[in-house]
Order: structure tokens, then C-alpha cells, then sequence
């Protein structure tokens, strides 16, 4: 694998934590949700248009989500990720607020060791 520079390191480690901070505040409140509310995957979904600002929070999410799965296939394709559909599974089992983050980390290391593979060729 190619070196990393410092901006993919730090590129890698924001995804990181964002990942991480996602899977703590989704998870903190999924799992309140079902101890205290309803265990009904209906009922949650329902409850995410209880009102018109959580209307408007939900629809942002899933169309974000419908955009953000879109943009890991074509890229996934374009750079060679293999087993994309594990990111777009994560997302629906975990967080998109997770999975993406995760992709992010995957794409920008593909993306140096390509740097890393087009500077070896051009030295050789």
C-alpha cells in the first residue's frame, strides 16, 4: 500500500470520528427508542414524520441516503471498490451517518494507493 500524505491521513481520521460520533448518537437513541417506545420497525419509521420539522429531517435523511448510495456505486465502479453493496447494507442496518464516513475512508485510500501506484510507474 501506498504511503499516505498528511492530508490523506487527516481526511481518514475526520471520516473516522465522524463515523464514530454517527454510531454513538444513532445508536444511543435507537436503542432508548426500543427499551422505552415500541419495538415496531413501523412505529419508528412512523415516528420520524410526527411533525413537520421531523418530516423534514426524515426526508433529508432518506434522500441523502438515496444520493449518497448512488454516488459509492458509480464510485466504487470508477476507482475499484470492490463489495460497495456492504456499504449501502451498513447503512441500512447501522446509520448512513456510519457507512458513508467508512466508504469515505475506503475511497481516499484507494485513491493514494493509486498516487502512490501512478508515481511508481512514472519513476520505472
Amino acid at each position: 500500500m501506498a504511503e499516505l500524505s498528511r492530508n490523506d491521513k487527516i481526511l481518514c481520521g475526520v471520516y473516522a470520528v465522524i463515523a464514530v460520533v454517527a454510531l454513538v448518537g444513532t445508536w444511543w437513541n435507537n436503542i432508548r427508542y426500543v427499551t422505552t417506545e415500541s419495538t415496531s420497525l413501523i412505529d419508528f419509521f412512523q415516528s420520524g414524520y410526527t411533525n413537520y420539522a421531523s418530516s423534514s429531517l426524515t426526508n433529508d435523511l432518506l434522500l441523502f441516503g438515496l444520493a449518497a448510495f448512488v454516488f459509492m456505486v458509480v464510485e466504487a465502479r470508477r476507482i475499484g471498490i470492490p463489495k460497495v453493496w456492504i456499504y449501502i447494507v451498513l447503512s441500512a442496518l447501522v446509520a448512513v451517518s456510519v457507512a458513508f464516513p467508512l466508504f469515505l475512508i475506503r475511497r481516499q485510500l484507494v485513491l493514494a494507493q493509486r498516487r502512490g501506484g501512478a508515481a511508481a510507474d512514472n519513476l520505472g
